[in-house]
């Protein structure tokens, strides 16, 4: 009697240890309309979140049948250094570059938008490079993908921990040009009453990912990578960034 006990106790193990690796904890940020704490403060979890990818990256999670918790905190370099270092953790949105190619295993992309340079509707820049803002006061947000291209190309960038600054510093004629994004540069001007801003410049594309930890198992990748297609193909992707 005592073998088939402890074979029982041994399989019992095994699926605990598989379902705890199929749990994971999925950090992001305040980049709305893709991930925002509903509250509008810098910490939120779960049913606290709202936005495109925070709606995507939970129903992704739900058709691949893995538990997936989401917390939003602040600043980002904090919740990526976490997401790249500890094992169960991924990130969310996630710009996939050269740089961080090797850093993570990808699930995506989930979204995808312009990168831009705006200015005041007033304003008199013309631009058709980026080598040509070099005359300008620039304004960006620290640890993000458009701000990151724009330094590496040689320009001198004012970067701000709150991207909610640089819309008020476009306007108040602080910065002359605000490095962001097509889709959340604008949401974010528009909930802050700024409606003028227009794009001189678009310097680049970037698609948004769900970065996971490298431990991560393939398994794990593999069934969130084809919740994400059929998801896709049935049109709900879509839907969800119409609501927005």
């Amino acid at each position: 009697m005592l073998l088939p006990r402890l074979l029982a106790l041994f399989l019992l193990l095994v699926g605990t240890t598989q379902a705890r690796a199929e749990s994971l904890v999925l950090l992001t940020e305040n980049l709305p309309p893709f991930n925002m704490a509903v509250s509008g403060g810098n910490f939120a979890r779960d049913d606290g979140i709202s936005g495109i990818n925070a709606e995507t990256t939970r129903l992704i999670c739900q058709r691949a049948g893995i538990e997936c918790q989401q917390i939003l905190r602040f600043p980002w370099e904090r919740v990526y250094t976490q997401a790249l270092s500890e094992a169960g953790y991924g990130l969310f949105s996630v710009a996939r570059t050269v740089e961080r190619e090797g850093l993570f295993k990808w699930i995506g992309p989930i979204a995808s938008e312009d990168w831009v340079l705006l200015a005041r509707a007033d304003s008199p820049i013309q631009l058709n490079s980026l080598d040509q803002a070099k005359p300008y006061r620039l304004g960006g947000y620290k640890g993000d993908a458009p701000t990151d291209k724009v330094v590496e190309s040689g320009l001198d960038v004012q970067q701000s921990l709150y991207d909610k600054e640089n819309p008020v510093r476009l306007a108040e004629g602080q910065i002359d040009l605000w490095v962001t994004s097509s889709i959340a540069g604008q949401y974010l001007a528009r909930q802050q009453g700024y409606k003028d801003f227009r794009v001189v410049l678009t310097f680049g594309r970037g698609d948004l990912y769900l970065a996971l930890n490298k431990q991560t198992s393939d398994a794990t990748v593999d069934k969130l990578r084809t919740a994400l297609e059929q998801l896709r193909s049935e049109g709900q992707l879509q839907a969800i960034a119409q609501k927005y």
